[in-house]
């Protein structure tokens, strides 16, 4: 395993995701709170039935559900309501969450009964499915779902101190990232497969020119964004079916996941060895990011 810290690289891609699990908004800059990237992942369906948030990682319920985009009507601002979203289905379709009918509609596409909301509930749980992938669960589940609780629920869970808020979808901290140095490795590993950063939904894409899984090495430094932001990073962010899902221009492919299982396990503290690539952190200094940005840690 390759591993090297970088002293420099340069932000070349951010992304919003306004509604959780569906495709989102690459954009030039984005507005850093407290709580990470404004308006993201401020929206996600629920599913009636069974109460629990609906996620692509439920992936024999929700297969089409990231075949789907979000938009928001406007710029979501920090301490302002957030905007209203455009769901764009599949076909072209529309739908807008002002609509009074836009569950009826999102309900009639994904063929169960959904609501879009804008508050996690306090038990924060999602339906997770572990594809037949030795090594890819330190729990050994293999070709089966799971109930998985995420955000302050899941740390509640475990009597620790919750970097997202309650109410808020994120699944774990705040903020993601991923660096160029990985995709080109994990390209390098399996050029049968296609890896692209839409796979792994990351917030903040940095360039750099070191070889390897280089963010291996980022866990408890400091990433400073030029003089606008700064982000601490967490933990390493372990990966799962989601990388594996077709989405427009890219088919199904466990081939994705099972690389990353085979060339970058890492032990994270109290949790056991998961197939990682690119971080978690959370944001120490509020501020806009720019793609064209120097990163330096």
């Amino acid at each position: 395993m390759e591993n090297q810290k970088i002293n420099s690289g340069e932000v070349t891609d951010l992304w919003r995701f306004p509604v959780k699990s569906m495709g989102g908004e690459q954009l030039k800059e984005l507005e850093f709170s407290a709580h990470g990237v404004v308006g993201d992942r401020a929206y996600a369906l629920l599913d009636k039935q069974t109460g629990k948030v609906v996620s692509a990682k439920n992936s024999k319920f929700f297969p089409e559900i990231l075949n789907c985009s979000a938009r928001f009507v406007s710029r979501p601002l920090q301490h302002e309501k957030i905007p209203a979203v455009i769901v764009t289905l599949p076909s072209g379709e529309t739908v807008s969450s002002d609509d009074p009918a836009a569950n009826d509609k999102l309900s009639k596409f994904l063929g169960r009964q959904v609501s879009l909301i804008q508050t996690a509930p306090a038990d924060f749980t999602i339906d997770q499915f572990h594809p037949d992938i030795a090594g890819l669960d330190p729990s050994g589940n293999q070709n089966t779902t799971v109930a998985q609780k995420l955000g302050s629920a899941l740390f509640n869970s475990v009597g620790l101190d919750s970097p997202v808020p309650a109410g808020s979808f994120l699944d774990v901290f705040p903020v993601s990232v991923i660096t160029t140095s990985t995709m080109t490795k994990l390209k390098e590993l399996s050029p049968q497969s296609l890896f692209d950063v839409q796979r792994f939904r990351m917030n903040i894409v940095v360039k750099t020119s070191e070889n390897g899984f280089v963010e291996n090495d980022w866990v408890n430094q400091m990433l400073a964004i030029e003089d606008s932001v700064q982000l601490a990073v967490a933990m390493l962010d372990p990966r799962c079916v989601m990388t594996t899902l077709a989405q427009p221009g890219l088919p199904q492919d466990l081939g994705v996941l099972k690389t990353i299982v085979a060339h970058n396990r890492v032990e994270l503290p109290g949790m056991g060895k998961f197939p990682c690539a690119g971080v978690y952190a959370v944001v120490q200094k509020e501020g806009t990011i720019r793609v064209g940005q120097s990163v330096k840690i």
